[in-house]
């Protein structure tokens, strides 16, 4: 690696990451519902992974457990492999190992290649089955397709279909004997695909929503004589504690997506949520105890692939660098410079997506410059900025677009984006975290009723007018209607810029602006904690 994470509490000091928020459960690392199992009982230990995100190789992570910060190198597909290996040797080989999606995306390797230079690294990884996740698609049905026939283990997901047919793209469970028990895991991604992401990724595909679930669970009960029943799904941790109360009859929901990290699992409706962290920074460990057909005890464990915890494994990183050789000259090339640690793990606003919101403002010479809430990219530590690091911070490249929109619109945006990430009803959330303003602020209070949590907005510092136009840039997105950015609809005078939004960071760093790694109160919620790294505060 090429810092000393030896002086890392150091750096997070300087750089303003010294700070955490206060644990909304009690921060244990692992759970057991029951005594030592009796003889009779048969015990199987379920795998997961969750938001690998194309991350093949480790990389600096961030862990803020038990009211401490750390950053230590963790992760890449060689160590999450190594992880499995290990367990499955505990085990004698009685382990159902499990993706729950969002894989083939997030990294300049996967971008450059449309996924396929991840496709031997994961199929040496040992996945017994996946779901894919909401940016598998983004580089279109077509490819999803291809990817999911050159990988050795299943996709499953119940509800994606294509939309002329109305077939389902893949079977909507897995069902596998594991420990001499029957288990069977029902598939379900995000149905605010078309919508979340760029709407020509999805095109010509079709999103259903869960109402299925709870027959798909009998289904398989009744004539798949499943034992264990589990869901797994890609809609985030909130939803998926919804879930919980509408599909009955699941052991265990295996949830991705957020990102988030269940060092103690969520109880709802007599089941659990668990969800596994991202980037193969966590391997997520389920053990259940089955008697007479039914589970009567039940694990679970959160465990950090740290490099001081477990090894590589040495043919997966082979593979890894045989993948990313063709691609390591153009990923390598410096960008920029930082003196300060830049990371993203924030709901409201963090010092890497202020960075990316400054460049999209200055590459459109705009009043505002917005950015999308992105949950992907690991830690930045002062350094070099490189072309790879320009990837896995924004996997996408879309051309930058400008217009004018008018105060009441901004209102409307604000209160509609808080809606998203902070609705009460967590059927209602959507996306991912608040988008990054620059040139603009806003307070707010997360827990007020919708319409009515905006409390201030200012664009440089002065009071936004209503009638009064502003001018703003963001990002285009692909096969959204011309007078659209940013989720903003009826923008006046909107133009598409040639500039995308890797080269307007390469402009920006290139002039060299002093980095901010504390937070600057472009957003702030006056009932949340400084940093909120969750949307399970209700």
């Amino acid at each position: 690696m090429r810092r000393l994470f030896s002086m890392l509490g150091t750096l997070l000091a300087l750089s303003g990451l010294a700070f955490s928020c206060t644990p909304l459960r009690p921060s244990v690392t692992t759970v057991s519902a029951a005594s030592t199992p009796a003889p009779t009982r048969k015990q199987l230990t379920i795998l997961y992974v969750a938001d690998l995100h194309a991350q093949l190789r480790a990389h600096p992570e961030l862990f803020w457990h038990e009211g401490k910060e750390r950053i230590e190198e963790a992760g890449g597909f060689a160590r999450v492999a190594a992880a499995i290996r290990r367990i499955r040797a505990e085990r004698g080989g009685e382990v159902l190992v499990l993706d729950a999606g969002d894989t083939i995306q997030g990294s300049g390797a996967a971008a450059l290649t449309e996924g396929s230079a991840l496709t031997e690294p994961l199929n040496a990884i040992g996945f017994d089955g996946a779901i894919p996740g909401n940016w598998e698609v983004v580089y279109g049905p077509a490819v999803l397709r291809q990817r999911a026939r050159e990988l050795n283990y299943p996709l499953f997901a119940a509800n994606l279909r294509d939309a002329q047919s109305g077939e389902r793209l893949f079977p909507p469970y897995l069902v596998k004997e594991v420990g001499g028990v029957k288990v069977a895991v029902v598939g379900f991604t995000d149905p605010d695909v078309p919508r979340r992401q760029p709407p020509g990724y999805s095109k010509g595909l079709r999103y259903d929503g869960p109402e299925e679930l709870p027959a798909l669970v009998r289904e398989v009960r009744e004539r798949e004589g499943a034992q264990v029943v589990l869901l797994m799904t890609h809609v985030g941790l909130a939803k998926a504690v919804g879930l919980a109360s509408r599909v009955p009859g699941v052991d265990v929901h295996l949830s991705g997506d957020t990102h988030e990290r269940t060092y103690v699992p969520i109880e709802q409706a007599g089941s659990w949520v668990v969800e596994p962290g991202a980037f193969g920074s966590f391997l997520g460990r389920l053990d259940l105890w089955v008697e007479e057909g039914r589970v009567v005890d039940r694990h679970w464990e959160l465990i950090e692939l740290t490099a001081s915890r477990f090894p590589e494994d040495p043919e997966v990183t082979r593979l890894v660098d045989a993948a990313l050789a063709p691609y390591e000259a153009t990923l390598s090339s410096p960008v920029g410079h930082t003196e300060v640690t830049l990371a993203r793990y924030a709901v409201v606003e963090n010092p890497l997506d202020n960075v990316l919101a400054d460049a999209i403002r200055a590459a459109g010479g705009t009043e505002i410059g917005l950015s999308n809430g992105f949950r992907f990219g690991t830690p930045l530590l002062p350094g070099p900025v490189s072309e790879a690091d320009l990837w896995n911070l924004y996997p996408i490249v879309n051309k930058l677009k400008t217009g004018k929109v008018s105060g009441r619109q901004l209102r409307a945006f604000w209160e509609q984006e808080l809606e998203n990430v902070f609705a009460r009803d967590p059927e209602k959330r959507f996306g991912g975290w608040l988008p990054r303003p620059s040139g603009m602020t806003l307070r707010f209070r997360a827990d007020a009723p919708k319409g009515q949590r905006l409390l201030a907005l200012e664009v440089g510092g002065k009071t936004v007018e209503d009638e009064r136009l502003y001018t703003v840039t963001a990002c285009e997105r692909e096969g959204d209607a011309p007078d659209m950015v940013c989720r903003i609809p009826g923008i006046q005078e909107a133009r598409v810029l040639d500039i995308d939004a890797h080269e307007a960071v390469r402009r920006f760093l290139a002039g060299k602006p002093r980095l901010h790694g504390a937070l600057e109160g472009r957003a702030v919620g006056e009932d949340l904690p400084l940093v909120l790294r969750t949307q399970q505060v209700q």
